[in-house]
């Protein structure tokens, strides 16, 4: 049994292998790490195809593992009971519920199988669906559908939370409200895991980033520090007789007084920018699809100059 100081989730060495001996094997899950403090958000980022829902719904006991250790709770998912799944709540990437009972009819049903639920009618709010109470939940459009998985996944006040593409469908303030929830839930002590595509999501709610790319853990941390220290080295970009030039420097005001000093009279350098690699720029670096005017050597671009 965890302690209360041990992590929510514990991995080590993960795998998971998809096909046969006719087409081959390919590993989805290959061989990935991955630590959930209690009380934490972590936010799971990486392309499709990286192996996020795999390890996703491993973690969630609803898929098995072909090899590795996981600890979620205290207990490996694939032997936990019923006592430990009251302890979790889920909300998955898709969602086909079209049933007849109506938004509060399936809250309700849904919190009275956990042992202590928030108030349906409070979590219902929260989801931005208070006028939707009495709509069958087939007749809801795609966005409150979604709402409605996510109210179902926080009605039980679990331990741990994990969403998963969360908000998909959510307009921009639906998004900042649920970001407010999401928030909330973890000041009340609720661990999260979250998988999302939305960067400014990630920077927003998460106290640490992880990022997957083919099967495995290629960078962690905190957002404003993911990819060490010189991922933030500011970037010098100007236009150079139709050419596009970068420069990755700790000085860039001296870069930039260079440029001008070889511009001639009149001083002007066309398509001068200075600036600081986002989140959004260290993430696509790291997953291989690097950005442009980000990540290209300074000394090509110096003798460019």
């Amino acid at each position: 049994m965890q302690t209360s100081d041990s992590p929510a989730v514990r991995v080590r060495g993960l795998r998971k292998r998809y096909g046969n001996t006719r087409t081959g094997f390919k590993d989805a899950v290959a061989g990935l790490d991955l630590d959930v403090g209690r009380g934490e958000i972590v936010a799971v980022l990486g392309p499709n195809g990286a192996g996020k829902t795999t390890t996703i719904e491993i973690l969630e006991g609803f898929r098995d593992r072909d090899d590795g250790d996981v600890v979620v709770l205290g207990e490996d998912p694939r032997e936990a009971g019923r006592a430990w799944r009251a302890r979790i709540g889920v909300v998955m990437q898709d969602s086909r519920d079209l049933s007849e009972l109506t938004v509060v009819e399936k809250v309700r049903a849904t919190a009275a199988s956990y042992p202590d639920p928030r108030d349906p009618a409070e979590v219902i709010a929260a989801v931005g669906l208070a006028e939707k109470v009495k709509a069958r939940t087939r007749g809801l459009s795609g966005g409150q559908r979604r709402r409605l998985d996510v109210a179902l996944g926080i009605v039980g006040r679990p331990e741990l939370l994990f969403l998963d593409e969360p908000t998909t469908g959510f307009d921009p303030q639906a998004r900042r409200s649920f970001w407010d929830l999401v928030t909330g839930l973890r000041d009340d002590g609720t661990t999260i895991l979250l998988t999302t595509h939305y960067l400014d999501e990630a920077a927003q709610l998460a106290d640490r980033v992880v990022v997957v790319r083919d099967g495995v853990v290629v960078a962690e941390g905190p957002p404003d520090t993911l990819g060490g220290p010189g991922a933030r080295t500011p970037v010098v970009a100007w236009d150079d007789g139709g050419v596009r030039r970068t420069e990755r420097t700790d000085r860039p005001t001296a870069a930039v007084a260079r440029l001008i000093a070889a511009a001639g009279p009149d001083g002007e350098v066309p398509g001068l920018s200075v600036s600081r690699p986002t989140l959004e720029d260290v993430y696509l670096s790291l997953i291989g699809e690097t950005p442009a005017d980000y990540g290209k050597p300074a000394d090509d671009n110096k003798e460019a100059a």
